[in-house]
């Protein structure tokens, strides 16, 4: 068995289009009209075809159920930061944080209330770290990592 893609059925698949492309600069790679491939692997399904499929009342599908998430990461993290900052019509789960290891995130929704979180990557958080004059011991203890990871990401 191998698993090929998270979906996410939405309301209005050129709004989601839209969006996905803007905020996280993700691009269509198959437009089937009810379901949409991004690149990345993300799909989107139209809600009408969704209830089809399983059967269900388009009424009796939740949006915003805060229950998971689409995860990215972003090498420039303050770039990206700053290009959220210019989109009023971002409606924020919560604002940036850093975890105890190090790595920045921030949370946000779709325009159909699924979470998308985008976090540092971890290669950018050792990068951070290093140019701060931690060394590669201290950054290891600091991200919780055993050293030679630090050392395969500081190069």
């Amino acid at each position: 068995m191998k698993f090929e893609s998270p979906m996410l059925v939405v309301k209005d698949m050129e709004v989601s289009k839209a969006f996905y492309r803007r905020v996280l600069g993700l691009h269509v790679t198959a437009d089937l009209g009810a379901n949409v491939e991004l690149t990345g692997g993300l799909s989107l399904q139209t809600l009408e075809s969704w209830a089809g499929f399983i059967e269900k009342d388009p009424a009796e599908i939740r949006f915003g159920g805060n229950a998971e998430e689409q995860y990215f990461e972003e090498e420039n993290f303050d770039a990206f930061l700053e290009k959220l900052a210019g989109m009023p019509e971002i409606r924020y789960v919560h604002a940036v944080k850093e975890f105890p290891w190090g790595q920045r995130v921030v949370r946000f929704y779709d325009p159909d209330g699924h979470i998308i979180e985008v976090g540092e990557s971890m290669k950018t958080v050792c990068r951070r770290f290093l140019d701060s004059g931690m060394t590669l011991e201290q950054i290891a203890q600091r991200m919780d990592v055993p050293l030679r990871m630090v050392k395969n990401l500081a190069r």
